[in-house]
């Protein structure tokens, strides 16, 4: 008679024995695409559904009408909403609460993810993300959701894709199909999706990715269009014809977006900065930065939530240059304190607002000084707008295509490809990264981008370091030593106290063409006493421990207190098992492992 548990474990048998059988799990071509395709769907289904709970919330909450858009609005209907913000950080701060009560730790993104972890992602963290940004723009706080839409579609991806038991790059690149159908599905932009999944998720563009890529965002886009989702709202027509006098100028907005970018992730980590200095829990941090947010609502609707219909008033009407300029700092400030007090949800919406309005503001002062150059203030906004949008987001090619297939106008695209590398040179030379970079970077995280670099994790010193090693006491003469160990017997030798302390590395051949006194105790000739590794140092730091000593071979030790010493790594071991490591990962990438 079988127990009750008996059935279970037949049926978990069974279904790894079918599992282990289905060619699934070797899946390559077109099988992932076809699993792009399905990763696109459930991306431009999900997306859809939170940009109309979001209206829906600002319908309820703020009166928006049917159709139309909370930043859209020339004033708040009623000044009691602007205490709504205030509520969505009470709502946050409880979610904090609760997510501290049970220990949940830092929610992992799909670019940290890919980088780090080849591409597996939780689906707790997911809905924790999503939750909170909807809360967050919903209640009016001046974050976007495409950081929302992101996650949910690299969670879900990476959730089916490790069901299948994909191999690691496979996962990676269904993760970074997820986030190009979200971004395809927000924007209705499938060659934008694409390369944002290209340039920022998967961290590198290949043939062997396009395919899946490009199934996954056009059937996001197609998805979205369907069930009912928004297109972005840039509508322009009619654009003056480009001159060759005009680029240099363009050129010169676009490392004034570059520039205002940097200033922009500064500014939010100084409010973070002082939000964390104030003595009261983080749970509170929000409903102090929904205060802030609401008064400045009082002043222009156009600062709440993501955007959207703000931007398209800039496009559709032509305010004056200090009109523009003050929504420009008013919604700088209502993002800046959304993300500081801890508001779940990106910059990447608002930094395509405030490039706008920077490129009208450029207009505007280039119509005074140089008004010779004719440069149209539409035009400015979208070269403005991506330029300062690829120092924040990252992916000088992801800008080009949302212009391109926002505006339709192709002659647009190589001064907003120009502009935008200007910006994106700039960040990079003089900053290093961009928004998500940066946050991580704060963190304590050393990643820049979505490279696979988890390998690097794994590879540590504690894996390659040589346990045989020669040791002898620091106290030993110099002839004794000599005599213990001839010439050719080692090449070098550890010296030790009695607790088998470090103190040094002693090179033999140097110490039997020492001219020293045969008394002389080898610790005065010891090298490197100050440079050691320790097992959990992964291979770059292990690198550049190497080049700041200058040595061919350092001791390893327990830990930088006591340095008992464990055992021994070369740099040429070290970088041999680099570039083994290395040349896997460039294979497994390009598929041809």
């Amino acid at each position: 008679m079988l127990s009750r548990n008996e059935p279970q474990v037949y049926a978990r048998r069974l279904r790894a024995v079918l599992i282990r059988s289905i060619p699934l799990l070797e899946a390559r071509g077109i099988v992932i695409v076809v699993l792009a395709g399905v990763v696109g769907v459930m991306a431009g289904v999900l997306v859809t559904a939170m940009s109309q709970m979001v209206q829906g919330m600002h319908g309820l909450l703020f009166g928006v009408q049917p159709g139309g858009r909370l930043s859209a609005m020339f004033s708040l209907s009623d000044p009691v909403q602007a205490a709504i913000p205030a509520i969505g950080g009470i709502l946050l701060g409880l979610s904090v609460v609760w997510l501290r009560k049970r220990k949940f730790r830092t929610p992992v993104d799909p670019i940290e993810a890919n980088a780090l972890y080849g591409g597996r992602m939780s689906l707790t963290d997911t809905f924790i993300i999503a939750g909170q940004t909807i809360i967050s723009s919903g209640f009016g706080a001046s974050v976007g959701l495409e950081a929302g839409y992101t996650q949910v579609g690299s969670g879900l991806a990476s959730r089916l894709a490790r069901a299948l038991r994909l191999r690691r790059n496979d996962v990676r690149i269904l993760v970074g199909c997820g986030a190009a159908g979200a971004i395809a599905a927000a924007f209705d932009a499938p060659l934008t999706g694409a390369f944002y999944g290209f340039e920022l998720v998967i961290g590198i563009y290949s043939v062997a990715n396009v395919a899946p890529v490009m199934t996954a965002a056009i059937c996001a886009s197609l998805t979205a269009e369907v069930f009912g989702g928004v297109p972005f709202p840039l509508e322009l027509a009619g654009l003056p014809a480009l001159t060759a006098s005009q680029y240099l100028p363009f050129l010169l907005l676009g490392l004034l977006g570059g520039a205002a970018s940097i200033a922009i992730m500064h500014l939010v980590s100084l409010i973070e900065r002082g939000f964390a200095r104030l003595s009261i829990d983080a749970s509170l941090r929000p409903f102090i930065g929904g205060i802030l947010v609401g008064l400045l609502g009082l002043v222009t609707p156009q600062v709440l939530s993501s955007g959207h219909g703000a931007l398209h008033r800039e496009f559709a009407m032509n305010y004056g240059i200090a009109v523009v300029a003050s929504v420009f700092v008013l919604k700088l400030a209502a993002s800046a304190i959304s993300l500081g007090s801890g508001f779940r949800g990106g910059l990447f919406f608002a930094s395509l607002f405030l490039g706008a309005l920077l490129g009208k503001i450029f207009a505007g002062v280039m119509a005074v000084v140089s008004p010779a150059t004719g440069i149209d203030p539409a035009v400015a906004a979208v070269v403005g707008m991506t330029s300062l949008a690829v120092g924040v987001v990252g992916g000088p090619l992801t800008m080009t295509f949302l212009a391109l297939e926002s505006t339709r106008d192709l002659t647009l695209t190589g001064v907003v490809l120009a502009a935008s590398i200007m910006a994106a040179i700039l960040v990079r030379e003089t900053f290093g990264y961009s928004f998500s970079t940066w946050r991580f970077h704060l963190r304590g995280e050393t990643i820049r981008s979505a490279h696979d670099v988890g390998w690097m994790r794994s590879l540590t010193v504690g894996s390659m370091m040589r346990k045989d090693v020669r040791t002898i006491d620091a106290s030993t003469t110099l002839g004794a030593f000599r005599k213990e160990i001839p010439l050719g017997s080692a090449q070098r030798v550890i010296a030790v106290d009695e607790g088998r302390h470090y103190v040094g590395v002693l090179i033999v051949a140097e110490l039997h063409s020492e001219l020293s006194n045969g008394e002389t105790p080898v610790r005065s000739l010891a090298q490197f006493k100050d440079a050691v590794l320790v097992p959990t140092m992964n291979v770059q730091s292990a690198a550049e421990t190497f080049q700041r000593a200058g040595a061919e071979e350092l001791a390893v030790v327990e830990d930088f207190a006591d340095r008992v010493v464990l055992g021994l790594l070369t740099e040429s071991h070290l970088m041999r098992r680099y570039a083994e490591e290395l040349d896997k990962a460039r294979r497994d990438l390009s598929g041809e492992g």
